[in-house]
């Protein structure tokens, strides 16, 4: 559907009430979605924005122990409300009564907040059907989504524009907000939360491991093929402390065995620490510089605009690198784009050495 025929139906929404954002997962994903949330924010000023998202990224959105809905804050900034869901538990044990009370709280929850319009920014079919029974008149979504079925839940299909992911998210909310071409990427670095304890916490593990400048390093990825080798995370941490550089190597679960062999390789110069979202954040807000493959701590600091050395192997950087933030990314000729989850590295990462990281680490330190 062209813009103007959507230009048609939004004149007559411009003044909608409630507007439900619905983009599930993942981390980054999330992240490259918060541009056309802050854009639909400033659109729709007086709207009731709300948030369809899964529990495990909530505190992308809100910090723990803070209200979910009601009044904004710096533990909520960006939306009204959120209502997290737990699709994969709750598909595991669907007739047990505590899931069903469970999605029942959450469904009564989305209805009786009367949205006039939901926005799909995910393209999958089970985002496109939770958007459309939701209750709200209007369902807004890519013309031609990421799995093709979901554009049959949209009662306004628009054409998606743009090669990053941003983007053509931004393009969707261009439509639903009825300026198509006039949004430019927004500053989004003050849409994350702030909770006062998780700064406070890592500012004293900072301050107790006497860390001033530092890095991130981050050498887990969602699959093998876009992991960059461990040890070699260790051998720039290295050569970073000779430049008067700290290394921190940041992990989530399962990444254990990941950081133990980059610590090992770093000879001492690196520090490991895992962290909550919530702690990454404050984290991250407090990094010089972030190293690290196609993965959400990646797309997080870039998003908090820190300098990003990227290296990318079978994602295209085009469509998913770092975005709005002072970059290099590093990618081989040889890496050939696929999103087949392969447990290999790519063999084109292989060819990307510790030198060239340093190098680009240093060019933009230096900058």
């Amino acid at each position: 559907m062209s813009f103007e025929t959507d230009s048609f139906y939004i004149t007559s929404e411009r003044k909608l009430q409630g507007l439900l954002i619905v983009r599930l997962s993942a981390m980054g994903d999330v992240i490259h979605t918060l541009p056309a949330a802050h854009a639909l924010r400033e659109a729709f000023p007086q709207a009731h924005i709300g948030w369809l998202i899964e529990e495990r990224w909530a505190e992308l959105l809100c910090a723990p122990g803070a209200p979910r809905r009601g009044v904004r804050s710096e533990m909520r900034p960006l939306v009204d409300e959120i209502h997290a869901v737990n699709l994969k538990a709750w598909g595991k044990s669907l007739f047990s009564l505590s899931t069903l009370q469970r999605i029942a709280t959450v469904w009564n929850d989305v209805r009786y907040a009367g949205y006039d319009a939901a926005v799909d920014l995910q393209g999958a079919m089970r985002s496109a059907a939770l958007a459309r029974l939701s209750g709200a008149r209007v369902v807004y979504g890519a013309a031609e989504p990421r799995e093709s079925p979901a554009s049959l839940w949209y009662t306004r299909k628009t054409v998606a524009h743009g090669r990053h992911v941003i983007e053509q998210n931004l393009s969707v909310a261009e439509a639903l907000s009825g300026h198509p071409g006039r949004i430019l990427p927004p500053d989004i670095s003050d849409d994350f939360p702030r909770h006062p304890q998780a700064e406070a916490c890592i500012q004293q593990r900072l301050a107790g491991d006497a860390i001033g400048d530092f890095a991130i390093l981050n050498p887990g990825a969602g699959w093998g093929a876009k992991r960059w080798p461990a040890e070699r995370y260790g051998e720039v941490a290295r050569k970073l402390a000779d430049e008067g550089v700290r290394s921190i190597l940041n992990h989530g679960p399962g990444e254990e065995e990941l950081v133990r062999a980059a610590t090992a390789a770093s000879g001492g110069a690196a520090r490991a620490m895992s962290c909550t979202i919530t702690e990454l954040i404050a984290l991250t807000r407090r990094a010089r510089l972030f190293i690290g493959g196609d993965t959400g701590p990646l797309h997080l600091a870039a998003a908090l605009r820190v300098p990003v050395v990227a290296i990318f192997g079978p994602t295209d950087p085009a469509r998913n690198g770092p975005y709005g933030t002072p970059n290099i990314v590093l990618r081989s000729e040889e890496s050939v784009t696929s999103h087949a989850r392969r447990v290999e590295v790519d063999e084109g990462m292989l060819g990307i050495g510790s030198e060239a990281v340093v190098g680009a680490a240093n060019k933009l330190l230096a900058e």
